[in-house]
């Protein structure tokens, strides 16, 4: 298999190099496995030929990304990756995540931050970042909100899954500066649970546009929100969805990274 097919979204030089990302596919897929695998095996799971995923095997044996075990003919991941992940080892959940808020605060022109779900039923602002050539609103590291408002709030009613009575019961303790309605309120996060992100337009803070999405732990539970946060007449409404989009995406590969299925996690600490 070759590069793979330019998309619109790629501009001009920046295609991705069809090795690396065959690569990448198979030491994710190796990095699920329950035990050593054959070639077929893991060309079928990460999608790449059989004479292609053997080539890159090889290739990654020899870097020791990948170890071989000769009497079964099986791969597994190497002590390559372990010295690579040796460097995230101590490093917060925050500076894990940071370097992709830069990235999407410079895409979009805006204000991303990083919330902690807390236990009490509160998020807590733990980082942030913004894009140095625009107006941007100003949020203290530490401000403290009631989990279910906002845009994140409707991303975390959305993953809790509560009955109707028992939202409108936590909705109307909710304190906003133009209040919605329940119903539109109810609408969003019906929405949010089948699309992944959530806006409130002028809701939580009038003349304010947010955009969220959470980063779920191995069980489904909330535990950090990611927002993209802006003065509403900076930015075009059509920029939203797409925002969402890639919070979602960021959220998700979080959530894989930092709560993997079938390890058990810290505990939590409001």
């Amino acid at each position: 298999m070759g590069d793979p097919p330019p998309t619109k979204a790629d501009p001009p030089g920046r295609r991705d190099v069809g090795a690396v990302v065959h690569a990448v596919a198979i030491l994710r897929y190796l990095s699920g496995a329950s035990a050593p695998l054959g070639v077929a095996a893991i060309a079928r799971g990460a999608g790449v030929s059989v004479s292609t995923c053997f080539n890159i095997l090889r290739t990654l044996v020899r870097a020791r990304f990948v170890s071989f075990d000769e009497t079964g003919k099986t791969y597994a991941l190497g002590l390559a990756v372990a010295e690579i992940a040796a460097g995230f080892f101590g490093m917060s959940h925050a500076e894990l995540i940071r370097p992709e808020m830069r990235q999407l605060a410079s895409k979009y022109g805006m204000m991303v931050v990083l919330w902690r779900v807390t236990e009490d039923g509160h998020i807590v602002l733990m980082d942030r970042a913004f894009s140095p050539t625009v107006v941007r609103v100003e949020m203290p590291v530490g401000i403290r909100l009631p989990m279910l408002v906002g845009a994140v709030g409707r991303c975390v009613a959305a993953s809790m899954a509560l009955p109707r009575a028992e939202l409108r019961r936590r909705f109307d303790a909710l304190r906003w500066q133009v209040p919605p309605s329940f119903e539109a309120y109810w609408a969003d996060v019906q929405r949010a649970r089948e699309t992944g992100w959530s806006m409130d337009l002028g809701h939580m803070y009038r003349g304010m546009v947010t955009v969220a999405s959470i980063v779920t732990d191995e069980t489904g539970a909330p535990r950090f929100g990611i927002s993209g946060i802006a003065l509403a007449a900076q930015h075009d409404e059509a920029v939203f969805p797409s925002l969402g989009e890639d919070l979602r995406e960021l959220a998700g590969l979080a959530g894989r990274a930092l709560f993997p299925k079938g390890v058990p996690g810290p505990e939590r600490h409001s």
